[in-house]
C-alpha cells in the first residue's frame, strides 16, 4: 500500500504542481513513511512484541536508507532510460520495497516471535 502511496503522491506533485519527478519522489516517501510504518506495524508484523521505541527509530533508518538507494536509481533511470517517470519510479519502489520488507521482518521487528 505504502508503494501505492508514494507513486501516487509523486504523480499528483509531477502533473498537478510542476515538480521535477527527483524532487516530488522526496514528497512521496515523506507522505509513503507513515503509510509503511502503520502498514508493517500493524498489519504486516503484528503481534512481533517490538517496542515502538524500538522498532521506530529502526524503521526510520531503514527507510531513511532505502530512499537513498531509491533517489540513487531513479536518477540514474531518469538518465538513461527512455521510460516515462511513472514506470520508472514504479520499478525502482518495487525494488525498494522487497530491501525494506527483508530489512522490516529480520531487523526492525524482530522480536519474540515474528510471524512467517
Amino acid at each position: 500500500m505504502a508503494t501505492g502511496v508514494h507513486w501516487l503522491t509523486v504523480v499528483v506533485l509531477v502533473e498537478a504542481l510542476g515538480l521535477r519527478p527527483l524532487l516530488a519522489n522526496i514528497g512521496g516517501w515523506l507522505v509513503a513513511l507513515g503509510v509503511s510504518f502503520a502498514g508493517h506495524h500493524l498489519l504486516t508484523f503484528r503481534g512481533h512484541g517490538v517496542p515502538l521505541g524500538r522498532s521506530a527509530p529502526r524503521f526510520a533508518l531503514v527507510s531513511a536508507s532505502g530512499f537513498a538507494v531509491n533517489e540513487a536509481l531513479y536518477a540514474a533511470a531518469l538518465s538513461w532510460g527512455r521510460f516515462r517517470y511513472q514506470a520508472l519510479l514504479a520499478g525502482v519502489l518495487l525494488l525498494v520495497a522487497v530491501m525494506t520488507w527483508v530489512l522490516s521482518r529480520y531487523w526492525v521487528f524482530r522480536g519474540r516471535s515474528v510471524p512467517r
